[in-house]
């Protein structure tokens, strides 16, 4: 008798801490892995929050997610085989060009069914994240803001700095449209839209305007979105 309330006492002592890692990891990551008994599977939650910091710190004050944490993130999702699939939350300004790359590629090389739900807006570097995916959602009043890349701090005035924003640009505009459906073309004339943002160029989309383009695949919620992975893991099982 002992020993089988030794036996649950632990087994309670295991769940406390399990539940206890889990609220650390929502609060302190944006991430959470969700078990779901009836269908036998495990997802992984992965959101991009705020602006997505790169090699510089930002405020303490600014909400950002940090590449640092969600490459060796992914790269242990990979490995894991009890992870089934993944689903990506993006409510991001945007952020550092070269960091925002690394995690879409990452993203978008993940042998693992992924889904992605663009809440509030998904900007800038993080378009390139909302369409990393193999399934994209966005919620209807959700937004896409397309521009051209923009740099702080000292700038040479020489033709090679117009250059090198060039090759940035058409780096951001080749993955984009390698993963939608957007030629680059169209995107570059997104990029350097003039009618629409009053203090820069480019374009806002908004819900059903970004399927419309052909950017994001349908208008959904969190329904829909795991509905969809759940499809995706199903159609890989078998």
């Amino acid at each position: 008798m002992e020993k089988e309330q030794s036996f649950k006492d632990t087994e309670a002592k295991d769940k406390d801490k399990e539940e206890a890692s889990l609220r650390e990891e929502i609060s302190e990551m944006g991430q959470a892995l969700l078990h779901a008994d009836k269908r036998n599977t495990t997802i992984y939650l992965l959101s991009i929050i705020g602006e997505i910091e790169g090699h510089e710190c930002l405020p303490s004050t600014s909400k950002t997610t940090k590449y640092e944490h969600v490459l060796p993130r992914l790269a242990t999702i990979e490995d894991d085989e009890k992870v089934d699939g993944v689903l990506l939350l993006l409510n991001t300004m945007g952020g550092d060009v070269e960091s925002g790359l690394a995690i879409a590629e990452m993203v978008a090389s993940l042998s693992k069914p992924t889904v992605s739900l663009v809440l509030g807006g998904s900007h800038s570097i993080g378009v390139p994240l909302a369409v990393s995916t193999d399934y994209s959602f966005i919620v209807p009043t959700g937004t896409m803001v397309i521009h051209p890349v923009r740099m702080s701090g000292t700038v040479i005035g020489a033709q090679q700095t117009y250059d090198y924003f060039k090759q940035m640009q058409d780096r951001i505009a080749g993955f984009i449209s390698l993963h939608c459906h957007v030629t680059k073309e169209r995107i570059a004339e997104m990029m350097m839209n003039t009618q629409m943002l009053t203090k820069d160029l480019g374009t806002i989309l908004v819900g059903e305007q970004a399927v419309k383009e052909g950017l994001i695949d349908s208008v959904g919620g969190i329904s829909d979105a795991f509905s969809k992975l759940y499809e995706l893991i199903d159609k890989k099982r078998v």
